[in-house]
């Protein structure tokens, strides 16, 4: 059964007008008909179409239940965008399918784009959500200044993924099952040495995601992946 995006689901029993007009124009159904809504907030909603309308499909709730944590830690990948947003939209799509609690545009010094529009983003974020039958949303945090950024609390284990020469541990080295995690994945000229500074400072720990040298989304979803196998 197909999933719809109906954040609003608690309070307004109606879909979005986006969603109406799939559910109603593409799909064809009609009044009667019942289907699976999700808040992206944890929560399912088994429902049947009161008012098939392509822009104001009402629905009557049947009944409503939590989805069970798919994981039991934290994962936030704070990544700079790419100048092919096409890239960046690709990492948001996989790391949601494979399991993301959230993620942060970052403003870097050698950061190739300047600018995002979240709303593409979310759109993406919502349609991945939606294909691999999850209930939570993602948070998505537009162009943040990378000083501001990592100068937040996090309550888990910090890391940055760069590429200068030093100490670094693999990941998949350091990392313990079960432990919440913030990874820094920097544009494709890297992070600037004093941005390093900055984060060690900070108590992000250095990391190598491998010997090959990754392309900036490459590095996003393989820090994503590890995390999620290191706990399987």
């Amino acid at each position: 059964m197909q999933i719809f995006y109906t954040p609003d689901i608690a309070v307004n029993p109606e879909l979005p007008e986006e969603e109406a007009g799939h559910c109603i124009r593409v799909l064809r159904l009609t009044e009667g008909d019942e289907i699976l809504l999700t808040d992206g907030k944890g929560a399912f909603y088994k429902a049947a179409i009161s008012r098939a309308h392509h822009k104001h499909c009402e629905v009557s709730i049947l009944e409503s239940w939590q989805q069970p944590a798919l994981w039991n830690f934290r994962l936030h990948i704070a990544v700079a965008p790419t100048k092919n947003m096409d890239r960046m939209e690709w990492f948001a799509e996989k790391a949601t399918e494979i399991g993301i609690d959230a993620i942060t545009c970052l403003n870097c010094r050698f950061s190739e784009r300047r600018e995002i529009k979240p709303a593409r983003l979310e759109k993406i974020l919502v349609s991945a959500m939606k294909q691999s039958q999850k209930a939570t949303l993602p948070l998505l945090e537009g162009m943040t200044d990378f000083k501001s950024f990592v100068s937040q609390p996090f309550d888990g284990r910090k890391f940055i993924a760069h590429c200068e020469d030093g100490d670094k541990t693999l990941l998949k080295q350091t990392y313990r099952p079960g432990e919440n995690a913030l990874v820094l994945i920097g544009p494709e000229g890297d992070f600037s040495p004093e941005e390093i500074g900055l984060a060690l400072q900070q108590g992000f720990e250095p990391i190598s995601l491998g010997e090959s040298r990754l392309r900036t989304e490459t590095a996003a979803l393989v820090a994503c992946h590890t995390i999620h196998v290191l706990n399987q």
